[in-house]
């Protein structure tokens, strides 16, 4: 029996998924982002046609979906839902963060876990994708209700994860509070103290240094790497940050490191500019210690001002990092950016910026780091804390964050020797994805159908 050609295999494959998954917009913006650029690699690889591999990456392997009863500070009863997707084991364990956010739905960890598929195998870390969270916001909610969600959420994730089974991080409302408190719970249930069964945890006991700078640090590594390549770099540069959080506070301070000056940052209620470069501990006393509005930043900062709603892309600045959340970057925010002089666009967040967008932003000649590539840096270094936990060992600052730069132009060179060999040099869409399949489908293929 032939094959089919490369491009109606990729099409019937994209059709099963959309009918399969109805109802789930950001899972299958992900999966078409993907299968839109495989047709060459399947050109060279049919036996990935013939054993199914596509149609096997595209199904999680596992879904799982249950109940969290919790309560309040006033006695009363709440319920949220928890997910945990274990999304594919062929590269080793499930790798991947836990989201608290009232956004959190299906469709939304899924394609967090099919991203994060792609992502760990550009790591070479030999770790496999997940992804989990929670509806559960942790804004506005007391230590107290914070630990005995997180408690509750654990008493059934128990169930499901190990260190050589699914190792969680953190991800958006998710940090080394609520870490701490997962653990203490896993710890209660098992009997057991396994470091390396959540990553993301206190430098205490069995943290990693540089993980909370580490996907920021990482993003402005992926874009010093990509600069470099055009003859150009960081230093020198204006860049226009969105997010106030944990990954765009770190890109903010990589950037300025490097001789760059990041002007920006923002929340849902609007953006601050700070034409002298962001002053980087007055963000984290804002955003990470009082938990308060970006306003609040333009407040005590001369020079410093805040507008409220808007498009922080409408800033002008050369290096573009979108730290928010999906889908923020559009089509017209795009085109400002162009028109502002923009000339290197490098994913902070997952998936934030539209199709329509990264395709305007490509036609121009915007260099544009997708993030499976670009922010890959935060699960990198949770993967090294797995080994620094297996190893009972712990490395120091400078020696974290030196192997974490190996590793980010490491996944630059994959991704740009991919995009060479599919015939698009520099188009590191294609090669994050290419790279990152090729990867995971060969370890499929060896392991036989399972």
């Amino acid at each position: 029996m032939s094959l089919p050609t490369p491009e109606a295999h990729l099409s019937a494959v994209l059709e099963a998924v959309e009918c399969r998954n109805q109802g789930e917009p950001e899972f299958l913006q992900a999966v078409r982002e993907v299968l839109e650029t495989l047709a060459p690699v399947l050109e060279e690889h049919p036996e990935y046609i013939e054993a199914g591999i596509l149609e096997r990456l595209v199904e999680p392997e596992r879904q799982i979906l249950f109940r969290v009863p919790w309560v309040d500070d006033r006695g009363k009863v709440q319920v949220n839902r928890g997910y945990r997707i274990q999304f594919n084991a062929a590269l080793g364990p499930y790798k991947g963060g836990l989201r608290f956010h009232p956004s959190v739905n299906l469709s939304v960890v899924k394609f967090l876990g099919f991203e994060q598929v792609f992502k760990n195998a550009l790591t070479s870390q030999r770790i496999g994708g997940g992804k989990g969270g929670s509806d559960f916001d942790p804004a506005g909610k007391s230590d107290a209700e914070v630990m005995r969600f997180s408690q509750a959420f654990m008493t059934e994730l128990v169930h499901y994860i190990g260190e050589h089974t699914d190792v969680p991080a953190g991800d958006i409302g998710v940090g080394a509070r609520e870490i701490g408190y997962l653990f203490g719970q896993y710890r209660r249930l098992t009997h057991r103290y396994e470091s390396g069964v959540l990553t993301g945890k206190g430098k205490g006991w069995g943290g990693a240094e540089v993980r909370t700078e580490a996907t920021g640090y990482g993003a402005v590594f992926f874009a010093e790497e990509m600069l470099a390549r055009a003859a150009d770099g960081v230093a020198g540069r204006r860049a226009i940050v969105s997010g106030s959080g944990n990954v765009a506070t770190y890109v903010i301070e990589k950037v300025q490191q490097l001789g760059g000056r990041a002007i920006t940052a923002s929340d849902s209620s609007g953006y601050i500019v700070d034409e002298a470069g962001i002053d980087v501990d007055l963000l984290k006393q804002v955003k990470e210690t009082e938990r308060a509005r970006i306003s609040e930043y333009a407040e005590r900062r001369p020079g410093a001002h805040f507008v409220a709603g808007g498009s922080v892309w409408d800033v002008r600045g050369e290096l573009a990092f979108p730290c928010a959340t999906q889908n923020e970057l559009g089509v017209d925010a795009a085109r400002e950016l162009i028109k502002n002089g923009v000339r290197a666009v490098a994913e902070g967040a997952n998936m934030p910026t539209t199709p329509e967008a990264i395709e305007v932003l490509q036609g121009a000649g915007v260099l544009f780091a997708p993030g499976k590539a670009a922010n890959a840096g935060g699960v990198a270094t949770s993967a090294l804390e797995m080994s620094q936990n297996a190893a009972r060992s712990r490395w120091d600052f400078d020696k974290s964050e030196s192997r974490l730069h190996e590793i980010m132009r490491d996944v630059h060179e994959l991704c740009y020797s991919a995009s060479e060999r599919y015939g698009k040099p520099g188009d590191y869409v294609l090669g994050a994805n290419s790279a990152g399949f090729v990867t995971v489908a060969q370890a499929m293929l060896e392991q036989g159908v399972i």
